[in-house]
């Protein structure tokens, strides 16, 4: 068993102050076995970490990254997050091409960021599935919270160039083939469904067989989507298959704030630490994220890493406070609200009983320049100490 003992401890649950409140935490076998407020005088026999002075807050998450799939400081050796031969393909899985030895899952670490959704980039209109893990391990099945948690799918400019000279060259196209292939997998489920025996049931096809979850409402559409008009166009989509969606990098959002609220959507901001490097990001600012949680929407801010780097969240995080967001907002937009965005708040985002123990300790505000990180846990483990 592992003690923190008598250290500031913002929980991040519903029921406790946003200032925190001074306490202890008991971690035993990955979980948090209790939570103690006040100081902390009994006897204890297992390890024992001395918060005094520190704060502590659950594991940092980024609900949007492609950590693990585009190597450090290589190439085309190492870049595994868009398959560019076919523009769609649901039948990929993330969790497939991710390398946990890669230098930069141990700085996401470092920094703070204990869980991650990775997957397929957003060259393709159907790129495959996303996954939540663990930053921390050797081996990519033992580091899995869950999988999958989305379908990663793209509207905008990224498939219109690179499938230009593959029949992808309008907004329309791009739409007319998401639907296509939608429709087609309906059909393919409902004749499964309703085979009486095995020589009724269509061939197999793993594209369709892909789709099924999301069609099912089991696991949510993650739309790529910069401009408005993008926005509303992967909102018409879901709304027309009756789909479950997510909304990912919103770099308009802040101008359809209103519209967005009133679709109570998950929304993943971001990056906005980046040049616009494209047009569709030509109204890129960390305004959005605070103006969108105004407006009452459940927003997460996100890296894209490798576009900015997994550690710099936080970060991230106070640039949004700087330019207007609520402290505890911006704070809940990297811990609670992520954790809801893949669909795992069951084991991680929060400080609380029975769930994992991720935990960052710091001498300060993480979302400040000047703030260390002293201890990092994954699932009870310290894994950094400084």
């Amino acid at each position: 068993m592992l003690l923190i003992k008598n250290i500031n401890i913002h929980t991040m649950a519903e029921k406790d102050s946003k200032e925190g409140f001074l306490g202890s935490i008991v971690v035993e076998e990955g979980k948090i076995k209790d939570i103690i407020k006040g100081d902390f005088k009994k006897e204890f026999s297992g390890e024992v970490i001395d918060g005094n002075g520190l704060e502590v807050y659950p594991g940092f998450i980024d609900c949007h990254s492609h950590l693990g799939l585009d190597g450090s400081g290589i190439g085309y050796e190492g870049q595994d997050y868009n398959e560019l031969n076919k523009f769609l393909t649901p039948e990929l899985r993330g969790l497939d091409g991710l390398n946990p030895m890669d230098p930069s899952l141990r700085k996401a670490y470092e920094g703070g960021v204990t869980t991650v959704g990775t997957g397929p980039g957003s060259a393709n209109i159907i790129g495959g599935t996303f996954v939540a893990i663990k930053t921390y391990g050797k081996r990519i099945d033992d580091m899995v919270v869950k999988d999958p948690v989305a379908m990663k799918c793209a509207f905008g400019e990224n498939p219109k160039r690179v499938y230009r000279e593959k029949g992808i060259s309008t907004r329309m196209s791009t739409a007319a083939n998401f639907r296509d292939i939608l429709n087609k997998a309906k059909e393919y489920m409902e004749k499964k469904e309703n085979a009486s025996d095995n020589s009724k049931k269509p061939e197999f096809n793993s594209k369709y067989e892909a789709l099924i979850p999301v069609l099912k409402k089991e696991i949510p559409l993650k739309a790529h989507a910069h401009q408005a008009n993008d926005i509303f166009t992967a909102l018409r989509i879901a709304r027309e298959f009756d789909l479950n969606i997510t909304l990912e990098h919103v770099t308009e959002g802040h101008l359809i704030s209103e519209e967005l609220a009133k679709e109570n959507v998950r929304l993943a901001v971001g990056p906005s630490l980046s040049h616009p490097v494209k047009f569709e990001m030509q109204h890129v600012t960390f305004e959005t994220p605070g103006v969108l949680s105004k407006a009452g929407c459940d927003v997460s801010i996100i890296t894209d890493a490798p576009v900015i780097p997994q550690e710099y969240l936080p970060l991230c995080a106070g640039l949004a406070v700087k330019w207007g967001m609520d402290e505890y907002e911006a704070l809940k937009a990297i811990t609670i609200n992520p954790a809801k965005h893949l669909g795992i708040e069951d084991r991680v985002g929060s400080i609380e009983i029975g769930k994992d123990s991720d935990l960052v300790i710091t001498n300060g505000n993480p979302m400040k320049l000047e703030t260390e990180v002293k201890y990092v846990l994954i699932d009870g483990e310290v894994v950094f100490n400084r």
